[in-house]
């Protein structure tokens, strides 16, 4: 399993790659796992401001539906078009070409209240 040292996690299994202001969004290596083949990511918040831990989206598997929750609060800029006919890069690229949201962050400082690496994997018991 994959836990990329420059990314910030939640306990919600979503992780964070921040680039200055700007934030890309998506689900945990673990999460995709735990929701085995994903089937459709819906995503409908593009150009919303939300708040910390609202419902940005879901994602839909074989066997369930998962929401996914903001990690920081602030404007949705772009949702990953390319998961509309392709949301197995999901499973298959969790932290590259299965990011699902790029955010504007209405406050940063947010960010420190996320969990890095090694957080996140005791979080999941690895």
């Amino acid at each position: 399993m994959n836990f990329p040292e420059n990314l910030k996690y939640t306990k919600d299994h979503e992780w964070v790659r921040v680039e200055g202001n700007i934030a890309y969004v998506g689900v945990t290596d673990f999460a995709q796992g735990e929701l085995g083949d994903i089937v459709y990511v819906d995503i409908t918040t593009e150009g919303e401001e939300l708040a910390h831990e609202e419902i940005f989206g879901t994602v839909e598997a074989v066997k369930t539906v998962s929401d996914l929750f903001m990690p920081v609060s602030g404007i949705v800029l772009e949702v990953n078009k390319g998961l509309d006919t392709n949301p197995e890069a999901v499973n298959k690229d969790a932290y590259g070409a299965g990011w699902m949201i790029k955010v504007e962050m209405k406050d940063a400082a947010e960010v420190a209240n996320l969990m890095d690496a090694a957080a996140y994997k005791t979080f999941i018991g690895h």
